[in-house]
């Protein structure tokens, strides 16, 4: 059976909805004769401004939702947004379409999503990779409104451990966008599993940019300032370091442009997606990826909700529930130590089995 998908965009007016929703209304595999859902359970999705085509947040999000209303023979409604200001006009879209879980994707869609729910208490959401709170940023808990977060730091400890084995230096770094604890807990993570790395091996790698007691380190002081991001990432390649995790969205690409201007030999540890395959044209740099399993996660939540599991009670992603991993070493694996990639293995079922624990103050409670 092929299922209907329909994708809107912010909508000023009734007749201009009516005219896109007609034109956007089928599949793009979906002929006309399509067969009607099997499912009266209507699961949907709304994007942050980067759309959902991102090969990042929003496409594996609505891949999740996608999945699981093909497991359950239903149809998808999506409302993609091209700015902020759409946000709100999105979701009251799809509350008007009846539609049974919203899912929203990103700290960016918060409010209006709170708004929505406070609103519409009888529609369910799913707010991915945050959490609604008052205006004051006091913390708010709704009754259907179930925040989906992830504890990263356990999979960074497992890129710390990879890097700290990989590293020829000795001296491996990080920085940040911002000071956010969805920044620092991966800065944590990272740190925890050098230090392990350490304690079994004897060894004395040194972390550049982060020091977790302190919790403080080196920021860009946002997610877009290129020039900022590349001037670090010099000032840590002319510290030996030879391994990098950027935590600041796409500023990776400044610090590749860093190791390019250099001609170092510096691998690159992504964040949030696995970085190879969202942006190959970098695949070459990447070591590997600390990844929020957005689709397994997105997956999940509608597959509760249409079972009638909804409950307001926080999803967090962890290595057991593999909500967070690190991706595979694609190109690097061939240079890396198979006793090495044998001991990560290792630390991820004893962090599982909570024979080894992972401990930020910025990892989510569920």
């Amino acid at each position: 059976m092929q299922r209907r998908i329909t994708r809107l965009s912010a909508i000023g007016a009734a007749a201009t909805f009516a005219l896109i929703l007609s034109a956007c209304a089928a599949a793009p595999d979906a002929g006309d004769d399509a067969e009607a859902p099997a499912s009266d359970f209507l699961p949907c999705a709304v994007s942050d401004l980067t759309g959902f085509d991102d090969r990042d947040f929003n496409q594996l999000t609505y891949e999740g939702v996608e999945a699981a209303a093909d497991e359950v023979g239903a149809e998808v409604r999506a409302a993609e947004s091209a700015s902020e200001d759409q946000y709100a006009g999105n979701i009251g879209t799809l509350v008007d379409e009846g539609c049974d879980l919203i899912v929203t994707v990103g700290f960016a869609l918060a409010n209006a999503t709170r708004d929505a729910a406070q609103n519409n208490p009888a529609v369910n959401f799913a707010l991915i990779d945050s959490e609604v709170t008052n205006d004051d940023f006091s913390p708010l808990a709704l009754d259907n409104v179930k925040p989906v977060l992830f504890d990263t730091a356990q999979a960074a400890a497992l890129a710390g451990y990879v890097a700290a084995g990989a590293t020829t230096t000795g001296v491996v770094g990080t920085y940040g966008g911002m000071p956010f604890p969805s920044v620092t807990v991966f800065m944590d993570g990272f740190q925890i599993g050098i230090e392990h790395y350490n304690d079994v091996h004897g060894t004395d790698v040194q972390l550049l940019g982060w020091d977790r007691e302190a919790q403080n380190g080196v920021f860009v002081g946002s997610f877009d300032d290129q020039l900022q991001a590349k001037n670090i990432t010099l000032g840590l390649l002319d510290q030996d370091v030879d391994i990098i995790m950027p935590v600041a969205g796409t500023l990776f690409t400044a610090s590749v442009d860093a190791i390019q201007e250099q001609g170092t030999e510096t691998a690159i540890i992504g964040v949030n997606s696995d970085v190879y395959l969202s942006a190959p044209d970098y695949g070459s740099y990447m070591l590997t990826s600390v990844m929020k399993n957005l689709t397994t996660a997105a997956r999940t939540v509608t597959l509760d909700a249409h079972a009638g599991d909804f409950a307001a009670d926080p999803y967090v992603g962890t290595l057991e529930n593999d909500g967070v991993g690190i991706a595979p070493f694609h190109e690097w694996e061939s240079q890396l130590d198979p006793e090495l990639i044998a001991e990560v293995e290792q630390l991820k079922a004893d962090i599982i089995s909570g024979d080894f624990v992972v401990d930020s103050p910025s990892s989510p409670r569920g």
